[in-house]
């Protein structure tokens, strides 16, 4: 275990799953994906001053971000990565498309200006994400990384808590474990912040929709291998009707950005 570094975060689904889950949740994906959108414009907003050449959307998803940045950065050549050729098909934005993995990227190093990555890291081994990152990365160039904290989803850990002893959720690196391993992997400036934003259903079934329609429901070891009882489901939906607000049923989404420099 490398040291500094929650262990269970380290317990991450295969490559090869992840990617079939973003391949089925390709076509519903925008449609779930509000929160992940307001997430993009505020990593935006504490984007330096800069004139990047060269700009990489790590993990680019559907492409909502690589629009944005293109119109931010017009004159800059844009690449979209993703694990998912289905959702690098859905990328409108004229680019450049590649799939691949943010701890295996096929670029040559100091070949980008700009390195945007919004909630994709936390799918990754982040240590050697981050290295990747900088190895790409030229100097002077700029890193904007958006991930989730570890009480993410806590409604969900919450509500299954008394139905069995699996994960249903991934473990998430803390803020500062994440402007450790960026310093570490050679970045400075590094500026981290940490907000909540929270998502509302009206029922507990619409929720878990809405976490597969994202395709964030993928778990590393520790997850059930087995379909729940109607019993034990039930219970769960008990629980997690317990934590209803007015609002509806909340699912709690704990941001971390951050801006660094190379």
């Amino acid at each position: 275990m490398r040291k500094g570094i929650n262990p269970t975060a380290t317990l991450r689904p295969s490559k090869a799953r992840i990617r079939d889950s973003f391949e089925r949740a390709a076509p519903t994906y925008d449609g779930a994906a509000d929160i992940q959108r307001r997430i993009c414009t505020q990593l935006a907003a504490g984007l330096p001053d800069i004139a990047p050449a060269r700009l990489l959307d790590a993990g680019c998803g559907t492409g909502f971000a690589q629009a944005n940045l293109q119109a931010r950065f017009p004159n800059a050549h844009s690449v979209a990565l993703d694990l998912s050729p289905a959702m690098l098909d859905r990328v409108a934005a004229p680019c450049c498309r590649v799939s691949s993995d943010l701890e295996h990227l096929p670029l040559a190093a100091a070949s980008i200006d700009l390195y945007w990555t919004s909630l994709a890291v936390q799918w990754c081994d982040l240590p050697r994400a981050l290295a990747e990152a900088r190895r790409v990365i030229a100097d002077g160039g700029a890193l904007a990384l958006a991930s989730l904290g570890p009480a993410t989803f806590h409604e969900l850990r919450s509500a299954f808590a008394g139905v069995d002893a699996h994960r249903h959720t991934l473990s998430f690196h803390a803020p500062e474990e994440l402007r450790n391993l960026a310093m570490a992997a050679g970045f400075v400036a590094v500026d981290v912040q940490n907000h909540t934003e929270i998502a509302y259903y009206p029922d507990f079934k619409s929720l878990l929709r809405a976490v597969k329609a994202l395709g964030a429901n993928q778990l590393g070891a520790g997850r059930r291998t087995s379909l729940l009882s109607r019993n034990a489901f039930a219970r769960a939906e008990l629980a997690g009707e317990a934590l209803r607000t007015p609002a509806g049923l909340p699912l709690t989404y704990d941001v971390i950005t951050l801006h660094a420099r190379t």
